[in-house]
């Protein structure tokens, strides 16, 4: 069995509200995350999917310690990584690193190439002495498909792909275990992100690294992914492999999604089922109480207002889904909502 490299435990991070100017009080918190679990192996890709403010993102910044939990743990190889500080916390840093989502606006347009890729080693003086860092800068250029000749230009003379290679050269620089992937090609062109991607799993190929890889795009996380974990409003409502997501899924808004994924072949396309979920995603200062996805699922009965359903395997499922009624397993209904 391949040992778990991360393992997130109950994970909770909320923000609270506040109201006045001088006197501020606390009126409230925006769960963005509220009792996230899984678990991450060794040279694994864990994609995370879901709508636009479900807590994908806020999830990243928790794993990367940029952001303290409010409840709940991340553990890196058994150890809880909001307890580290000083040189213990230097240390992590160089085993998990960050690709952001917007190449333009994630590289300092007044640094050269260069000096991007090589700022970790100024970091981390050990990693690389002072006279090999240009080398090693060239080394990661020609790695992720840059000419290493290009060192000294600035990141407006790149692309949007050319520059997400070079974020991801730069989150190469430590050599880490996991990288934690934002959105890294939502940015990108169609036609640049496979490129990206083929690029991500030759990596990781080459150097056994574990991806945790966020996105909105289905079919963009199957490409990469070993299992895939589906959030709606701060939940993981339904977690399984690959096949179990994409050809068995039981959560009603995993179905929807899925609905939505465009099909190329049009005979295909005609006969698609399409899901058209009703109402606004509710807000996440305020959600529903029970299942989160109650007030936009057509299968919502009195239980689903009073109690939260469990991320647990049910019967006639062969992976865990948080769904009151989630024995049903055909790959979209054949009705509308």
């Amino acid at each position: 069995m391949t040992e778990n490299i991360i393992e997130v435990r109950d994970l909770v991070k909320h923000y609270p509200v506040t109201r006045g100017v001088v006197f501020k009080k606390t009126v409230g918190h925006v769960k963005a995350v509220d009792g996230v679990s899984f678990e991450l192996k060794a040279g694994e890709t864990l994609g995370v999917v879901g709508e636009s403010g479900c807590g994908k993102s806020t999830l990243a910044r928790v794993l990367m310690n940029l952001e303290a939990p409010t409840a709940g743990q991340v553990l890196y190889k058994g150890q809880d990584i909001s307890k580290l500080r000083g040189g213990a916390l230097r240390r992590l840093r160089r085993q998990i690193q960050l690709v952001m989502q917007d190449p333009y606006t994630s590289l300092n347009p007044r640094m050269t190439v260069g000096d991007l890729i090589g700022e970790p080693f100024e970091i981390h003086p050990d990693v690389a002495p002072r006279g090999s860092r240009r080398a090693k800068v060239q080394e990661l250029l020609d790695l992720v498909g840059l000419n290493p000749e290009h060192i000294n230009r600035y990141p407006h003379q790149f692309s949007g792909g050319q520059r997400q290679r070079i974020g991801i050269a730069r989150a190469l620089a430590l050599r880490p275990e996991v990288i934690v992937c934002d959105e890294p090609v939502s940015a990108l062109d169609v036609s640049i992100q496979a490129q990206v991607m083929n690029l991500l799993e030759k990596l990781q190929a080459e150097f056994g690294l574990s991806y945790v890889f966020i996105a909105h795009d289905l079919s963009v996380v199957r490409h990469l992914s070993d299992r895939v974990a589906v959030m709606y409003l701060g939940k993981m409502v339904e977690i399984g492999t690959e096949d179990e997501i994409y050809e068995r899924p039981t959560h009603p808004y995993t179905q929807a999604l899925l609905s939505a994924v465009p099909v190329p072949d049009p005979t295909l396309r005609d006969n698609k089922a399409i899901i058209r979920l009703t109402g606004d995603v509710p807000s996440p200062i305020s959600p529903p109480s029970g299942c989160r996805f109650r007030t936009r699922c057509w299968k919502a009965q009195d239980v689903c207002a009073q109690e939260v359903p469990l991320l647990e395997i049910r019967r006639g499922s062969d992976h865990p889904s948080a769904c009151h009624f989630a024995e049903q397993r055909e790959i979209v209904p054949t009705h509308e909502v």
